[in-house]
């Protein structure tokens, strides 16, 4: 018998029928309706005003990959820059651990007891093996995060550094026309960052260390020489001394480079941004430049050259998504591929193939 309990004999039991089981969807939850998208004006009308939230959302739009998203953010770009171009830009970049995040939220309190609105966009590095990135600034910017003036984006690179610039590029625009005056783009010295910062902003800060062992070891060239100011950061307690040689051996470093298209003499100064010391002093090294490259002009010059650098820069791009989303050539890329790995064709004679058939399609 299947069910022996249900016999007559043991009739004097009760059988409980058991707990009925819940169901999976919570009968109670009310989904939420999605949110409209608005259109060009909206977002606009929205940043214009200085709304944040449409602010966020059209950065967003801005760094979405859907193509339909594409025609849509370059329409609210373009109906802001008129609106841009009046804040002043400064990159700030310095090896993993030299207290950038630290030195950011010092500097912002600084500059906002002055008045007007500050933008940090921060370009962060992913890895190259997840594409994952830790967008910790905010955290680390306890003060600056809540400051009712600021605003913090973080940015993963997702290992296309190239779009991400060029995408921090069009937020400094939003932000610009959201009335944000003073706007900071953050990066981290790795590869290729630091050169794309600098290529949109009209101040390059390098934030170094002191006591790390030989402190012009791993610095590249480039960097040095893009750099418009040096500061050597944690210049607190027993790191004074050390802070004060390294001062000593980047100011040295310097005179060997000649000196930058501005006409400026990079300075180099020590500051502690976890205790405040040295702020105003680093200010006012960047307030002096600012009033040094307005009077010679060179300025607006800086600005007219970034601006024919973002064109090519975007041609740049199209040109290389038109090749590589091209169905065709991904096949062909794909056989060749196998090929080269197989050594049955050179790589060289590979790619001549492949770009002699997209030509030719043209």
């Amino acid at each position: 018998m299947e069910h022996p309990e249900n016999d007559a004999q043991y009739a004097g039991l009760t059988v409980n029928k058991g707990i009925a089981q819940p169901p999976i969807v919570n009968p109670y939850l009310k989904r939420k309706p999605r949110r409209r998208q608005l259109t060009a004006s909206e977002y606009v009308d929205g940043i214009l005003k200085g709304n944040i939230t449409v602010l966020g959302q059209a950065v967003t739009l801005v760094e979405s990959t859907n193509p339909d998203h594409y025609a849509l953010a370059q329409e609210v770009i373009e109906k802001c820059l008129p609106h841009a171009g009046r804040s002043v830009r400064i990159g700030i970049t310095g090896v993993p651990g030299a207290g950038k995040s630290t030195s950011i939220d010092a500097f912002g309190l600084h500059v906002l007891k002055d008045g007007g609105k500050l933008a940090v966009l921060a370009i962060d590095p992913s890895s190259e093996r997840s594409n994952g990135s830790i967008l910790g600034d905010k955290t680390r910017m306890e003060k600056l995060s809540v400051h009712p003036d600021a605003f913090i984006r973080p940015s993963p690179s997702a290992g296309s550094l190239g779009g991400v610039a060029r995408k921090t590029r069009e937020t400094i625009v939003l932000c610009e026309a959201a009335g944000f005056d003073k706007i900071f783009v953050e990066t981290v010295v790795v590869g290729q960052s630091e050169t794309a910062v600098h290529s949109m902003v009209d101040f390059f800060l390098l934030i170094q260390l002191a006591g790390t062992g030989d402190e012009l070891q791993g610095i590249k060239r480039g960097i040095m020489e893009m750099a418009d100011g040096i500061v050597i950061n944690k210049a607190d307690g027993d790191n004074i001394d050390r802070a004060r040689l390294a001062q000593a051996q980047f100011r040295n470093a310097l005179h060997l480079f000649p000196l930058p298209p501005s006409g400026w003499t990079p300075e180099v100064l020590t500051y502690s941004g976890y205790y405040e010391i040295g702020i105003p002093e680093v200010w006012d090294m960047i307030y002096r430049y600012f009033d040094f490259v307005k009077r010679n002009g060179f300025f607006e010059e800086k600005r007219r050259q970034q601006e024919k650098y973002w064109m090519y820069e975007t041609i740049n791009e199209h040109l290389k998504a038109h090749f590589y989303n091209n169905p065709v050539i991904e096949e062909m890329l794909a056989a060749k591929q196998k090929l080269v790995l197989e050594a049955k064709q050179s790589s060289f004679m590979a790619a001549a193939d492949v770009l002699r058939y997209y030509f030719d399609e043209k």
